[in-house]
């Protein structure tokens, strides 16, 4: 078949149709037509992503290369591979797509057009095609030509296995990256955020070669015009919170911080989407229509959702283009952040409900990228464990999180930002005997912060953290007792004893890191009493 679109030069060869660019509908038609899913009573279209649903971590492999070798912070997370492998890997992913259509997305990563790469991802299934449609930049009215040569191809063949005892990898799920190349392979996962975070993770490690502050957050504005972000691991509240119908939405996950202002690096959202209402989450419920992509949602016989259920995942997520999101800023620009919120869901009910930082403090937590994990979300977790994700997304990224950390320090000092650590878990006591924090009560702290109601607060010093809490927020019916930890416990000796015993996870988690900061961020951290 004649080549017009360029596969050849990535050894692709002997297929049949390509389907380059297809609009939102078209692609969902041909996902239907194909049984790659079907259709929820919303008009949603839903698959199911098998053994995969969630990201391979441990399968995630970086091609070890003189140009990249000493930027790359080598753990057990940024894992090295060898040309070798990948070449291998790459030769079985192009094979099989030999005798099968193909759907090309060609698009770019980054709203702000000084800073994003241009992407084309290349797949046999009409649901990943969507996928990168919803939450990747359209590149649609674009000069085409601008992608015969891209910053940056992904070649996604879920459905293809790779074989370690020949290729070389860990199992038959396989995430490499080849930046020589400018290419990166999703082999084996059908998960949609493995196509998502693999292109994040390459803006991890080249936005801040061009001074640009890479953030694993939400951002929104206020009709001010100004700008907040929120940092936070799942299950924290960041597109919860962010999706104020309060204030418009710029994006829900990941953003880039630059001399001129934010970027949403996304198109779309990808929400996770357990347990939401249209009462709760109006903003993401909207969202969820016709062009939407489910996975892992469990629908009943009539097509109906059923939101809470965790059938396949408690891991149940929606792909929906910004332009479907109520508020949403379709550019997905903003000024830089008058405002930062950190937030972690603390099981073990020690951390205020809201507490002002300092930039030594900010950096310190940020550093850390505490929350929780409580009984119940994985097998075998009876009790709360400390979760800790250096920038609150190590997972992502490629560099030394003191190296974000920095970023983040300087844009604090240049714009004066206000940093809060906010507590959207428990008060009261650990999960299990305290009670989680009202989410009303989250947002009108986080409303008070933005609208400089707590600038006029008296804050006072809590003891084993250095936090400074306000004594009460003016204009709200937050009660005086809940910004206190110690106050809503019963038995304040119970509270001293956990307050001392988180205090110390943190001092282990950051000892690793203890050799690239300052004493003064060190000292930052908790006071073991």
């Amino acid at each position: 078949m004649e080549d017009k679109f360029g596969l050849n030069k990535y050894g692709i060869t002997n297929f049949k149709r390509v389907f380059r660019n297809l609009t939102r509908t078209e692609l969902t038609e041909e996902a239907a037509k194909r049984n790659e899913g079907f259709f929820t009573n919303l008009g949603a279209f839903n698959i199911l992503t098998g053994k995969n649903t969630g990201r391979s971590p441990k399968d995630r492999f970086i091609v070890d290369q003189k140009s990249i070798h000493n930027k790359i912070d080598w753990n057990d997370i940024n894992m090295p591979t060898t040309e070798d492998v990948f070449n291998k890997v790459f030769v079985r992913a192009t094979a099989y797509l030999q005798e099968k259509d193909i759907f090309i997305y060609d698009g770019f990563v980054g709203h702000d057009p000084h800073y994003s790469l241009s992407l084309r991802v290349i797949t046999d299934l009409a649901s990943t095609a969507l996928l990168s449609e919803n939450v990747f930049v359209s590149g649609r009215d674009k000069d085409p030509s601008i992608w015969e040569n891209p910053d940056f191809t992904v070649i996604a063949v879920p459905f293809c296995k790779a074989v370690p005892e020949i290729d070389g990898t860990r199992s038959d799920v396989a995430i490499l990256f080849n930046f020589d190349k400018k290419i990166a392979i999703v082999m084996g996962s059908r998960y949609g955020g493995e196509v998502k975070k693999v292109m994040f993770s390459i803006m991890n490690l080249i936005l801040p070669e061009k001074n640009v502050f890479p953030m694993h957050c939400s951002a929104n504005m206020g009709k001010d015009n100004t700008t907040a972000l929120y940092f936070g691991l799942s299950g924290t509240g960041k597109t919860t919170l962010s999706t104020d119908p309060e204030r418009i939405l710029i994006g829900d996950d990941e953003h880039g911080w630059s001399n001129s202002g934010i970027f949403n690096i996304e198109g779309g959202c990808y929400a996770k989407v357990i347990g939401i209402a249209p009462d709760t989450d109006p903003e993401i419920y909207s969202g969820i229509k016709f062009g939407t992509l489910l996975e892992n949602v469990d629908v009943r016989e009539d097509r109906t959702i059923d939101f809470a259920s965790k059938k396949y995942t408690e891991n149940t997520r929606a792909a929906i283009p910004l332009e479907y999101v109520p508020n949403a800023k379709l550019d997905a620009t903003g000024p830089s952040p008058s405002t930062i919120f950190f937030l972690s869901a603390d099981a073990f009910g020690i951390l205020p409900p809201i507490s002002k930082l300092t930039k030594a403090q900010a950096m310190y937590y940020f550093i850390s990228g505490y929350t929780a994990k409580v009984a119940g979300t994985e097998t075998g977790v009876v009790q709360p464990i400390p979760t800790f994700s250096a920038c609150f997304g190590a997972p992502f990224m490629m560099r030394h999180p003191v190296e974000y950390a920095e970023m983040l320090g300087e844009k604090i000092s240049r714009h004066n930002v206000d940093v809060y650590l906010v507590n959207t878990g428990w008060a009261g006591g650990p999960y299990g005997t305290g009670s989680r924090i009202k989410l009303r009560y989250t947002r009108a702290m986080i409303r008070a912060a933005l609208n400089g109601t707590l600038k006029k607060a008296e804050f006072v010093k809590e003891p084993y953290f250095g936090l400074q809490i306000p004594k009460e927020i003016p204009g709200t019916d937050i009660p005086v007792k809940l910004l206190n930890p110690v106050e809503n416990w019963k038995n304040k000796s119970n509270y001293e004893i956990t307050a001392r015993k988180l205090a110390i996870e943190f001092h282990k988690n950051f000892e690793k890191f203890s050799d690239r900061v300052s004493k003064e961020i060190i000292n930052a951290g908790p006071v073991i009493k």
